[in-house]
């Protein structure tokens, strides 16, 4: 039995990054090139700094991830926080390459790993424990680029959840369908 909830742990695991991973596109693909620079005051970032943060953050917790610390010698997470992507195709690519390598680490993940210790920044955690932080991690940067990029299309924003005064109509859908498999909504 526990090895089943272990395996079922990591199904869930991937389909949550990529739920992410999914909602931070459908929240860039509302803006425009420039408003993916927006930046609402001097002491916040915008999406594509936000971009680049999560990139050099995944290059550096899934690089060589069961065999060397997540916290990388190369990594420079100050620079992470300047405004340094242009254009749209430059940030797709940071965020492509950063999921890229998160995922590749995941893949061959099993059951047996997740006991197994890694470290982030010599502290050690389990490897359930390191995958558990950055979900969290990345959800909360996620939820800053969605929130942001509603702030700036306003009334043309289209939601990625259920739209306001909706939820009746949607329960009734749901509720009105055969159960199925979990979905993220």
């Amino acid at each position: 039995m526990e090895k089943q909830t272990q395996l079922n742990y990591l199904d869930s695991v991937r389909r949550l990054f990529e739920y992410y991973k999914k909602l931070g596109e459908q929240a860039m693909h509302q803006l425009t090139e420039a408003e993916l620079k927006v930046q609402p005051e001097p002491e916040s970032n915008n999406l594509a700094t936000i971009v680049r943060h999560l990139r050099g953050n995944m290059l550096s917790r899934w690089t060589d991830f069961l065999t060397s610390d997540g916290e990388k010698p190369w990594r420079n997470r100050d620079s992470e926080f300047e405004d340094a992507l242009d254009g749209r195709r430059q940030i797709m690519e940071a965020w492509e390459e950063g999921w890229g390598c998160l995922f590749g680490a995941i893949a061959p993940l099993t059951d047996d790993d997740l006991p197994r210790i890694v470290y982030i920044r010599n502290e050690g955690h389990t490897v359930l424990d390191a995958i558990d932080r950055q979900l969290a991690h990345y959800a909360y940067h996620v939820g800053q680029m969605v929130f942001l990029a509603k702030q700036i299309k306003g009334k043309e924003w289209q939601s990625l959840s259920i739209p306001r005064g909706q939820s009746q109509a949607f329960n009734q859908e749901k509720f009105g369908q055969e159960k199925g498999r979990r979905h993220f909504n």
